[in-house]
């Protein structure tokens, strides 16, 4: 009896045994089959996208060889983690660093042949840049090149159709949503801390400098920043982007002069600091003058979210530590 029991006892080990083993392979088994469905999620061509002039682009493959003709599709492409397939970039294109080493392509004016050269597989166009390249744009169609124009983003909303349209062209259409939701999460961090803000502070944003001081007022990019972090921007009342009265802004006395020009104008915040008839600006008085890094906060890309907390920081320091 007792030798029954032992035979019964090992044949239910060895049934418990293979069932392990078979719920191990059924296990294997989904988690390839995982693997498999999130890279055929991520690499599904061809895709067809209307682009920013309603042009149909249908791409058939997963692009190898990118020319972007303006920072701002720069720098989505390669956060989409595509800066070896970036074989050319706007003279204008200085971020990340390895743009240093890619070929230019011009800057106002492309250069076709220079693009055409390059022979990549797709040319990610501005909505912005299409007035002045508008016969270059359709050479390089003419010679078989899918050429995207991305759209002239206004509001982060539209940034984020930018970071998805490229996403989507480029075969990485998941982490472009990863991006977007990170700018999201972190903009609403941001929007979070400002709200318990009492005291709203008014806030001039010079773009370039004295004699001819613009600024941005309602519909701006930088008008929907101050917004975010609960500051008042004493151009809001104006619209797009103006050149301002210096009387009238010195009587609306704003609390903190933020510039923007320091990557060409040396000392910019000393240069405010000393400007002839604002000695008595609340900012001047109270040396409120702080220069943000231009690009941040005009290249309309995921380092958007890091120019409103550059924002946050030069207007409520005491806030956004």
């Amino acid at each position: 009896m007792k030798k029954l029991y032992s035979l019964l006892f090992v044949v239910l080990l060895t049934l418990g045994a293979l069932a392990g083993c078979t719920g191990a392979k059924d296990q294997v088994k989904e988690e390839k089959k995982s693997s498999v469905e999130k890279k055929s999620e991520k690499v599904s061509f061809p895709v067809t996208i209307k682009d920013a002039v309603d042009q149909k682009v249908v791409i058939d493959k997963k692009p190898k060889k990118i020319v972007s003709l303006i920072p701002s599709n720069t720098e989505i492409t390669y956060a989409l983690g595509l800066g070896k397939e970036v074989v050319g970039v706007s003279d204008f294109d200085n971020y990340p660093e390895d743009t240093a080493k890619k070929e230019k392509v011009g800057g106002q004016e492309i250069n076709i042949e220079k693009i055409i050269s390059l022979k990549p597989d797709v040319v990610l166009a501005h909505a912005s840049g299409v007035h002045n390249s508008k016969e270059g744009l359709q050479q390089l169609r003419d010679a078989g090149i899918k050429v995207l124009v991305v759209n002239d983003a206004e509001n982060f909303e539209q940034v984020y159709d930018s970071i998805n349209m490229i996403g989507t062209a480029t075969g990485e259409k998941k982490k472009a949503e990863e991006i977007v939701q990170h700018m999201k999460d972190k903009l609403a961090e941001i929007k979070t801390k400002a709200k318990d803000i009492k005291e709203k502070k008014k806030v001039l944003v010079e773009v370039s400098p004295s004699p001819e001081i613009y600024a941005p007022g309602k519909n701006t990019f930088m008008n929907e920043m101050l917004n975010l972090i609960n500051a008042e921007n004493i151009a809001g009342d104006q619209e797009g982007w103006i050149k301002i009265e210096e009387e009238a802004m010195i009587k609306r006395n704003p609390d903190v002069i933020v510039t923007t020009y320091g990557y060409y104008v040396k000392n910019p915040t000393e240069q405010v600091l000393t400007q002839k008839g604002w000695e008595n600006v609340n900012a001047v008085k109270n040396k409120q003058v702080v220069d943000v890094n231009s690009d941040k906060v005009t290249r309309t890309g995921p380092r958007l979210v890091e120019g409103v907390e550059d924002l946050a920081k030069a207007v409520y320091p005491e806030v956004f530590k």
